[in-house]
Order: structure tokens, then C-alpha cells, then sequence
């Protein structure tokens, strides 16, 4: 596909991270950060200290178009302080995708000096000017589809219903299921005073002997 008049076009190209990443450190976590490289145009990550295989950076730039070029070097080192830095992977991205439809957020591969896998590199990358520009979703995520279930409104509002009693219900039995109660006579009342004691004799006038002289 010929992609020309994009001389001076702008192309914004956002580092989102790195995955994967090939472990440049014995001990430690390695510090990594990104170089972009575009014709004469270069621009570097800041370091992510710490970030180990999985850096995250979120760092946009903005490159000028120019004719015939048609991609981005991609490298990525690790920053030591008093040695070299380390070189952990290179990769190229293709810019026929962003051009024709103005977003792209394809993983960029990344290799070794020797051809072995070194991880991924992730961009986003917008271009205002496509050919047939698209609407993006976020990235890496499906668009999410409305759901086909409808329900459909009540007609009328349901009916009042009695409050449930909080007791359990007992089950009612028949009275012919029990005898009739028996009746009885109803007791004697108590005098009021107890009746004598057959067992003491009763009162009198008590006499004495006379005292001898």
C-alpha cells in the first residue's frame, strides 16, 4: 500500500512498558528504559528504576513523517551506573497499520543481538490524518457489546400482600379428639376456728390441798 503527502505529518507514539524483558542482572532488578529511533529523530524513556522484566513508562512522543520511511527502531537497555549500560533487545514497528487506519497498539517483538526472544515492547501509536481512520477502544480490550436481554417493564404494580406472621403456624385439631374434662365437687371451706383436741381435758376450776401446819 503507497502512503504518500505525509511529509511533516505528525505521528504520536505513547511507550506504555515492556514485558518479558531478558534479565540483564544477576542480583538485582535491572533498570530499564526505551530508545526510539525514526530516520534522524531519537527520543528516550526515562529509566524505570527497578522495573525489571516488567517496566511501565507512559511516556508520549511526537515524530515528523517523513517520505518513505516506514518504521521505528525500537531498543531497550538497561542503565547502570558505573559500567556500560546493557543492551537487552532491538525490534522494528511497522507504520502501514497506524497510517491506513490511525491507531495502533500492536506488541513490538524484541530480539537479541543473536536472534533470541528478549521480550515485548508496548506502544500506542496515533496518526490524526489516516486514510480510513477508525474509532479505538482501549487498548488491547475488546469493545464490549450491549447486552441482547431485555426485560420489559411491569404493566401494573403488583398487589399488597398480607405480612407474613413471624410465628410458626401450628396445625388445629378437632376437640371431639380429647375427652370432656371430668367434673368434680368443689372443696369444703375451712371453719374458722379448728375444733377442740380430743386428746386435753377441758378448762376448769383447778384445786389445791391445803398447807400442812
Amino acid at each position: 500500500m503507497s502512503f504518500s503527502g505525509i511529509q511533516g505529518h505528525l505521528l504520536q507514539v505513547t511507550v506504555v512498558g515492556c514485558t518479558n524483558l531478558k534479565n540483564t542482572e544477576w542480583i538485582s532488578r535491572q533498570d530499564p528504559y526505551v530508545c526510539l529511533e525514526y530516520g534522524s529523530t531519537q527520543h528516550r524513556t526515562s529509566t524505570c528504576t527497578d522495573g525489571g522484566k516488567m517496566p511501565i513508562f507512559q511516556e508520549k512522543f511526537t515524530f515528523s513523517l517523513v517520505e518513505g520511511l516506514r518504521e521505528i527502531n525500537v531498543v531497550v537497555w538497561n542503565s547502570n551506573t558505573v559500567t556500560y549500560d546493557d543492551f537487552i533487545g532491538i525490534g522494528k514497528v511497522q507504520l502501514q497499520r497506524v497510517l491506513s487506519y490511525g491507531y495502533d497498539d500492536n506488541p513490538c517483538p524484541l530480539q537479541t543481538k543473536t536472534g533470541r526472544y528478549a521480550g515485548e515492547a508496548r506502544l500506542i501509536m496515533r496518526y490524526e490524518k489516516a486514510q480510513n481512520p477508525v474509532i479505538p477502544f482501549a487498548p488491547s480490550a475488546p469493545p464490549y457489546a450491549t447486552s441482547p436481554y431485555q426485560f420489559p417493564p411491569y404493566s401494573t404494580l403488583p398487589q399488597s400482600y398480607p405480612t407474613p406472621s413471624p410465628y410458626p403456624a401450628y396445625p388445629s385439631y378437632p376437640s371431639s379428639m380429647y375427652p370432656p374434662l371430668s367434673t368434680y365437687p368443689p372443696p369444703p371451706l375451712p371453719s374458722a376456728y379448728p375444733p377442740a383436741s380430743p386428746y386435753y381435758p377441758p378448762a376448769g376450776p383447778v384445786f389445791y390441798p391445803p398447807p400442812p401446819y
